[in-house]
């Protein structure tokens, strides 16, 4: 009896995944339209700040608790996910190639430093208050200059901006990290009734789940041609976890941990991104073929990762 509460359970969760990405993806393209922006610098910046919700949660959550190093290990390894297994079913769900913006070729150098710049502050355990500041610092910055960079050429025309749009954006977003969480919540009690191996549940459900609402956000926006969306939202949280979130763990607590986490987890995440960005170069486009290599290169991290024994 438990097992077919729990399946439905999830089972809602999942309806309220679903439902409440179509209606972001639909605000969202009428914010771009409002603010002469692309979809994509709305995916990067709008839409992806609050993708980042249950990241933030769980990396503050932890530096208030005094155990930040588990909220930076999260950070990392869902950029990883993010980067690799996530792309990678927004294209293969999809069924088509994704289309790449020639502004993210050109600044593919950039998305690279972004990444780098935590890994160097971090090579020797330890995150300062100055660390945290300079890490939330340089991620504004390069926020804002995605946002400078990416206005449209018809910028002289005032459009018709909503604030009902922006709240309705708002509230969507609210509904989808709900529905992501209490997906992971319902998974992990099915899995848990189902007997299934606790390891497996960590990986493949808790480990994942925060990834969630940019999973389904990106493969709907591609599935409806929004391919400036999916790219800005993944990418946007990627960027947004490695700085502006590790940088306010550290503000918050100062903290040194095992430098493991950086020697593997975020030489992981740095490939990850230069591969990623390599495979949209080629074409401006995301290939299914690409997208096989990208999962190939996730599974090797999660055997790693097992591999060395992390602990979550």
């Amino acid at each position: 009896m438990e097992t077919i509460i729990f399946l439905v359970l999830l089972t809602f969760s999942l309806f309220l995944v679903i439902r409440s990405t179509d209606f972001a993806i639909r605000y969202s393209s009428k914010l771009a339209e409002s603010f002469h922006l692309s979809k994509y610098v709305v995916g990067f910046i709008i839409v992806a700040v609050i993708s980042i919700l249950p990241e933030a949660f769980i990396s503050i959550t932890s530096a208030l608790d005094g155990i930040p190093s588990f909220g930076l290990g999260v950070l990392f390894g869902s950029n990883v996910a993010d980067l690799t297994l996530v792309f990678s079913l927004v294209v293969l769900v999809s069924g088509r190639n994704l289309k790449v913006e020639s502004k993210i070729i050109k600044n593919r150098f950039l998305y690279i430093c972004m990444i780098f710049l935590p890994i160097i502050l971090g090579l020797d355990g330890h995150y300062s208050k100055i660390e945290g500041l300079t890490l939330i610092i340089v991620g504004l910055l390069f926020f804002f200059y995605v946002l400078k960079d990416s206005r449209t050429e018809d910028d002289s025309k005032k459009g018709n901006f909503l604030a009902k749009d922006m709240i309705l954006l708002i509230v969507s977003m609210a509904v989808l990290i709900l529905g992501a969480n209490m997906t992971v919540k319902y998974g992990v009690d099915l899995a848990n009734n189902l007997h299934i191996s606790p390891i497996l549940i960590g990986m493949f459900v808790v480990g994942l789940g925060t990834t969630l609402p940019e999973l389904f956000f990106s493969i709907k926006a591609a599935k409806k041609n929004h391919d400036g969306l999916a790219l800005g939202d993944i990418l946007g949280t990627v960027i947004a976890d490695a700085t502006i979130l590790v940088g306010i763990a550290a503000v918050i607590n100062p903290f040194y941990f095992e430098p493991r986490i950086i020697y593997v987890t975020g030489f992981f995440m740095l490939i990850a991104i230069t591969l990623l960005l390599n495979f949209m170069k080629t074409g401006k486009k995301l290939t299914k073929k690409e997208a096989i290599l990208l999962i190939l290169f996730y599974l090797i991290f999660v055997t790693t990762e097992l591999l060395i024994g992390f602990k979550g």
